[in-house]
C-alpha cells in the first residue's frame, strides 16, 4: 500500500471515529482510535487519553489517560499537551504540579490552542506555576479572545481596569467586558453594569447598568453585582 493510500485510510478512520464520538457511540470511536494509537498516531493517542480522562466508552482511569496523553504530547499534539497540562494542574493520574501544568499549557498555546492560551493567560496573571507576567498574561488573553474565549475577554477587561502591566484604560476595559457580557459571562456583566452606573469607559446609563447587573445576578455573580445593583435600583 502506498504512503498516500495509508494516509487517506488513517484520515478516514479518524473522521469516522470522530463522527461516532460526537454521536455518543464512544465504543465505536475507541475501536477505531485504538489501533492507530498503538501504531503511534498522535491524534489518536490524544483522543484515547481524553476518553480515559472523561470515562467515556471506558472506565475513567486518569493513569491510563496520562500515559496516552503524554505519548501524544511528546509528539507535539496540541490537544494532548493541553489535556496533559490539565492532569498536572488537577493532580489527575500524576502528582499535582503547577509548574509542569504551565509548561505543557505553554507548549499547546504556542500551537495556537485557544483553551491553552486562555489558561496560560490566567496562570501568568496570578503567577501560578510560573513567574507572574502581566504582559504575557495580556498577550495570551488577546490570542485566546481572538478565537472566541470569553474568559480571556473578561480578563482583558480586568487587566485594563486594574492597570496590570498597562495604563489604566476604562474605555478598553468596558470594551472587553461588553464583548464577554454579550456572550453570557456573569462577572463581565457585573463589571459592565458597574461601568454604566459610574459612567466609566461608557456613557452613564442606569437602564443599561440595571440590565447587565440583573443578568449578572441571574448568571451567578450576585455577590459581585449586589452593591451596584442596589444602587442602580435606587437610582432608576
Amino acid at each position: 500500500m502506498s504512503w498516500l493510500a495509508r494516509t487517506f485510510g488513517t484520515e478516514r478512520r479518524l473522521a469516522q471515529a470522530l463522527a461516532a464520538w460526537n454521536a455518543g457511540d464512544y465504543g465505536v470511536a475507541l475501536d477505531l482510535w485504538a489501533p492507530l494509537a498503538h501504531r503511534g498516531h498522535a491524534r489518536a493517542q490524544s483522543n484515547m487519553g481524553a476518553a480515559f480522562l472523561e470515562g467515556r466508552g471506558v472506565e475513567r482511569d486518569p493513569s491510563k489517560a496520562v500515559d496516552w496523553l503524554r505519548r501524544a504530547a511528546e509528539q507535539g499534539d496540541a490537544g494532548g499537551q493541553r489535556n496533559l497540562a490539565l492532569c498536572y494542574y488537577e493532580g489527575w493520574g500524576v502528582p499535582q504540579d503547577q509548574a509542569e501544568a504551565a509548561r505543557w499549557y505553554e507548549k499547546a498555546a504556542e500551537q495556537d490552542d485557544p483553551d491553552a492560551q486562555d489558561m496560560l493567560s490566567w496562570m501568568k496573571l496570578l503567577g501560578g506555576g510560573c513567574a507572574q507576567d502581566y504582559a504575557a498574561a495580556r498577550r495570551w488573553a488577546e490570542k485566546a479572545a481572538a478565537q472566541g474565549r470569553v474568559g480571556s475577554m473578561a480578563r482583558l477587561g480586568d487587566i485594563y481596569h486594574n492597570a496590570l502591566g498597562v495604563e489604566r484604560d476604562p474605555v478598553l476595559a468596558a470594551h472587553w467586558w461588553q464583548r464577554a457580557a454579550a456572550l453570557g459571562h456573569p462577572e463581565a456583566q457585573a463589571m459592565l453594569g458597574a461601568a454604566y452606573l459610574a459612567g466609566k469607559g461608557v456613557a452613564c446609563d442606569r437602564m443599561q447598568a440595571l440590565h447587565w447587573l440583573e443578568q449578572a445576578e441571574a448568571g451567578g455573580a450576585g455577590e459581585l453585582a449586589a452593591g451596584f445593583l442596589r444602587q442602580a435600583r435606587a437610582e432608576t
